[in-house]
C-alpha cells in the first residue's frame, strides 16, 4: 500500500477506537448529573448509587481516552506533517483549548470523586457535575471545531502557498462549526443514555442478583427518557446538517445519496446497490422528493448532482453505506425508547418482558456503531481534501518509509488497551451488586422513596 493510503488507515484506526471513549466523555457526566439529582430531590440512595458506580467506571473510560487523545495529537505531526505545516499555526487555538478543557473537566472530576461524603448539604457536591459537564462538552466543541476546520476553512488568506492574515478566532468559528458541535454533542449524549440503558437491560435479563431488580429498573427508566430526548435533539441535527450539507457541501450530499443529476423532487435513497457504470441505483427503498425537502423545506428545492462536479472531486461513493447505517441505528434507539414509554403509559403490558429487555440491550451498541458510522461518512465524505478546496490529502501524507510496522503497532496496542479497559470494567461490577454497594455506601435500612 502507498503513504497516502496507510497514512488514511492509521488514522482512521487510531479516531475509529478513540471515539468510543470520545463519546463515553462527552456522554457520560450528563448522566451521572440526572442520576445524582434525582438521588438528592427524590432522596433515594438508589439514585445516587447509580452516580457513584457510573462515575467509578467512568474514570477508567476517561484514562483509556487521554492515551488515545495523546496519540492523534502526535499522528497530526508525524503522519501529516504538511497539514500541520500549513494549518497548524491556524488551529492551534482550538487544540490548546480542548486541552485546558479536559484538564478543567479532570480537576472537577478528581475532586467530585472523593467529597461524596464530605458536604452537610448534598446539593454542594452535585454542584461539582456543572464544571465536569461544561469541561467535558467543551472538549467536544474545541475538538470538533479543528474537524469542522478541515471541511469549511476560513480565517485567513492563501499567498504563494501561505497561509497569511490569520485569525483564530475566525477559523475556529467557520460556517460548519454550528451545525457539527450541534450534531457531535446531541448524538455523545444520547449515545451514553443508551450505553447505560443496555447495561440496565443486561442485568435484568441476566437477572444474577434478584435484590438489584429495582435498582436496575429505575436506572432503565431514567436512561431512557435521557436518551429519547436527546434522540429527538439527534433528528434535529440531522436535519440542519442536510440543509448545511445542501449550501456548503454539495458534494459530500450528493455521494450519499447516490444522486447524479441536478434536479429539483429528488428521491432520498436508503439501501441498494449502485452500478456506476450506469449511473443506476437497484433495490433501493425511495422516498420520493424527501431529499430536495430535506435540503430546503421545499420539495421544489434543486439538488445539485455529482455530473456537475468535478470527477476528481468526488468523495468515495461507499460513504452511502455509512449515511444509511447511522440512520438506520441511530432512528432504531429513538424507536426502541419510545416504545418503552409507549408499552409503560398505554399499555398493560409487561415494559420489563424479556422480549423487549433484547430490544433495549441494543440501544447502546447500535448507538455507539452509529456514531462510528457518521464519523466514517464524516471523514471519507471530505476526502479528496484535507482542507477542503485547498490542500489534498495526497499532498500532506508524510514521505517517510516505516509506515506498515506503525500500522500494526498501533492495531496491538489499540487491541491491548480494549482488552485491559473491557477487563477492569467487567472484573469491577462482575461480583459486586448494586444492593452491596448502595449499603456500602449509605448504610442498612436506608428508606427509599
Amino acid at each position: 500500500m502507498d503513504e497516502v493510503l496507510l497514512g488514511r488507515i492509521i488514522t482512521a484506526s487510531t479516531l475509529g477506537f478513540h471515539i468510543i471513549f470520545a463519546t463515553i466523555g462527552v456522554g457520560i457526566p450528563i448522566v451521572i448529573m440526572v442520576m445524582e439529582f434525582l438521588g438528592i430531590r427524590k432522596k433515594d440512595s438508589q439514585y445516587l448509587t447509580m452516580a457513584r458506580r457510573i462515575a467509578k467506571g467512568f474514570t477508567v473510560t476517561i484514562a483509556v481516552g487521554v492515551v488515545t487523545g495523546t496519540i492523534i495529537g502526535l499522528q497530526l505531526s508525524l503522519i501529516w506533517p504538511d497539514f500541520m505545516r500549513l494549518g497548524g499555526q491556524i488551529i492551534a487555538l482550538p487544540l490548546f483549548m480542548e486541552v485546558f478543557a479536559f484538564f478543567f473537566e479532570a480537576i472537577f472530576l478528581g475532586i467530585f470523586l472523593y467529597t461524596w461524603d464530605r458536604f452537610k448539604n448534598p446539593w454542594h457536591h452535585w454542584l461539582l457535575n456543572i464544571p465536569i459537564v461544561v469541561g467535558s462538552t467543551l472538549s467536544a466543541v474545541f475538538i470538533t471545531s479543528v474537524n469542522s476546520f478541515m471541511n469549511t476553512p476560513s480565517g485567513f488568506e492563501l499567498s504563494e502557498e501561505m497561509f497569511v492574515n490569520i485569525d483564530p478566532i475566525a477559523a475556529m468559528m467557520n460556517p460548519s462549526v454550528y451545525v457539527r458541535v450541534f450534531h457531535v454533542v446531541a448524538t455523545a449524549y444520547m449515545t451514553a443514555a443508551f450505553i447505560i440503558a443496555s447495561i440496565a437491560a443486561f442485568k435484568l435479563i441476566k437477572n444474577k442478583f434478584q435484590k438489584d431488580a429495582e435498582y436496575h429498573k429505575k436506572a432503565l427508566k431514567v436512561t431512557m427518557s435521557i436518551g429519547i430526548a436527546t434522540a429527538l435533539l439527534t433528528i434535529l441535527a440531522g436535519d440542519f446538517s442536510a440543509k448545511f450539507l445542501h449550501n456548503e457541501q454539495p458534494e459530500k450530499l450528493a455521494a450519499m445519496e447516490w444522486h447524479y443529476e441536478t434536479e429539483p423532487r429528488a428521491d432520498l435513497v436508503l439501501f441498494g446497490l449502485l452500478d456506476e457504470e450506469n449511473q443506476e441505483v437497484n433495490y433501493a427503498l425511495r422516498i420520493p422528493w424527501a431529499l430536495s425537502f430535506l435540503s430546503g423545506n421545499s420539495f421544489d428545492t434543486e439538488v445539485t448532482g455529482l455530473n456537475d462536479i468535478p470527477e476528481d472531486e468526488h468523495p468515495p461513493l461507499v460513504i452511502h453505506y455509512f449515511f444509511d447505517l447511522m440512520v438506520v441505528f441511530g432512528m432504531y434507539a429513538f424507536g426502541v425508547a419510545l416504545l418503552y414509554f409507549i408499552v409503560k403509559k398505554f399499555t398493560k403490558f409487561n415494559e420489563h418482558h424479556p422480549a423487549l429487555l433484547y430490544l433495549y440491550f441494543l440501544t447502546g451498541p447500535l448507538s455507539m456503531m452509529a456514531i462510528e458510522a457518521g464519523w466514517f461518512l464524516a471523514e471519507m465524505g471530505r476526502q479528496p481534501w484535507i482542507i477542503r478546496g485547498y490542500m489534498r490529502v495526497s499532498e500532506a501524507v508524510t514521505n517517510a518509509d516505516g509506515l506498515g510496522i506503525v500500522l500494526v503497532s498501533f492495531i496491538v496496542l489499540y487491541a491491548a488497551l480494549g482488552f485491559a479497559c473491557s477487563y477492569v470494567l467487567v472484573k469491577m461490577f462482575t461480583n459486586s451488586s448494586a444492593e452491596s454497594s448502595r449499603e456500602e455506601y449509605y448504610g442498612e435500612g436506608v428508606d427509599e422513596k
